[in-house]
């Protein structure tokens, strides 16, 4: 579904126009992996081997290396992504995020040198727990921490407790952050609600619609929970129409993947930005689940051609498809391409003219369709 290609420069200007890129389907990746068979976690050079075979080929819009919760050998794996980042290839189309541990505490001194050191090739920092023992200090610390560094790089604070949400609007108050996670795990855990892997959307759905409230007055985005449960069936990547996901789903789906792909669709429809996935096979399901197919944005095109062409786009109504249409619906129309532009998904043309629109908009109408810092 990527089809920057050979965009070049142009769809950058595009993408740094509307905020940036989005984190999209980002996958956590273990740098040193416990094997279970043998009993003992990989040496550096297993652990080198593997990356180079799986992380860098990955699909996935970013990849999370996890320094946190999901590693114990925290000094090897800092170690290997010393060794290894340097030799990414796909800088410009895979994102490099670290999680790193609590602020203030002794993994996360170890974790911002490992950051200072290979910042040139680091997009984001993750912080665990954000909030939560110093408050929204501890990302106006680490904000200028990064400021120093000689790339930029932004932070995704994890609202993972109650603390978090509460002082979420001053979480995201700092240019650094574009996005916050909502790390269900561990927020249902301190809030004491048992969630279950088929039903957490709806279990969760309460705090989720606060993050969602506040995130939006910021202009920031919010990326959806991880999910736990793992199939062993992978769906190919050939399929990106709605009716040959249902198709391949009913046909060669297991549950996991049915309930997977109904959590990432529900998050889409809420306008979440991103979402976190602990298996590969989840990738591609999950990009679906967010990025319009292309028959949906060739339906939005034709709306918005017919919008400019009777000059109803900023008032007026027109009939297409036997349905009424007026400048909301123009204006989600918009959002399905700006969508699309922003998870690295709209060919060079549809996103000349998605800016085509934009530039016929008013500032102020602009910044109701998309909020995510907009330049004009």
């Amino acid at each position: 579904m990527n089809t920057t290609g050979s965009q070049g420069g142009a769809e950058e200007a595009g993408a740094n126009m509307l905020g940036g890129y989005w984190p999209g389907i980002q996958l956590y990746y273990p740098p040193v992996k416990y094997s279970p068979a043998q009993g003992i976690y990989e040496d550096l050079e297993a652990a080198g081997q593997r990356m180079k075979k799986y992380a860098h080929q990955t699909h996935a819009h970013t990849l999370i290396f996890d320094l946190e919760d999901g590693c114990r050998q925290k000094e090897m794996s800092r170690t290997l992504l010393r060794l290894e980042l340097p030799q990414f290839k796909r800088r410009n189309e895979v994102a490099i995020a670290i999680r790193v541990n609590p602020f203030r505490t002794e993994e996360y001194e170890h974790d911002m040198a490992l950051v200072r050191d290979l910042a040139e090739h680091i997009d984001v920092v993750m912080l665990a727990k954000a909030g939560e023992a110093y408050g929204a200090a501890e990302v106006r610390d680490l904000s200028s921490f990064l400021a120093g560094l000689n790339h930029p790089i932004s932070i995704q604070p994890i609202i993972e407790h109650p603390k978090s949400l509460k002082i979420a609007p001053d979480l995201m108050q700092y240019n650094t952050v574009k996005h916050v996670v909502f790390g269900i795990h561990d927020f249902s855990k301190a809030m004491g609600i048992q969630i279950t892997p088929e039903n957490w959307t709806e279990e969760l759905k309460y705090f989720l619609n606060q993050i969602m409230f506040e995130a939006r007055i910021a202009g920031k985005g919010v990326i959806g929970g991880v999910e736990t449960l793992i199939g062993s069936s992978s769906m190919p990547e050939k399929y990106i129409e709605p009716h040959d996901v249902r198709r391949w789903l009913d046909l060669h789906g297991e549950n996991e993947s049915r309930i997977v792909y109904k959590h990432a669709c529900q998050e889409a429809a809420m306008g979440l930005t991103g979402k976190q996935v602990i298996h590969p096979g989840h990738i591609h399901l999950c990009k679906v689940a967010y990025t319009p197919s292309p028959t949906d944005i060739a339906q939005k095109v034709r709306i918005l051609k017919a919008a400019i062409e009777a000059d109803a786009l900023l008032g007026g109504a027109i009939r297409i498809d036997g349905e009424m249409l007026d400048p909301p619906m123009f204006g989600k129309a918009l959002q399905t391409l700006l969508r699309a532009h922003s998870l690295r998904a709209l060919s060079a043309k549809d996103s000349d003219f998605a800016m085509t629109v934009l530039h016929l908009m008013p500032t102020q109408v602009v910044r109701e369709n998309w909020p995510y810092g907009v330049i004009l």
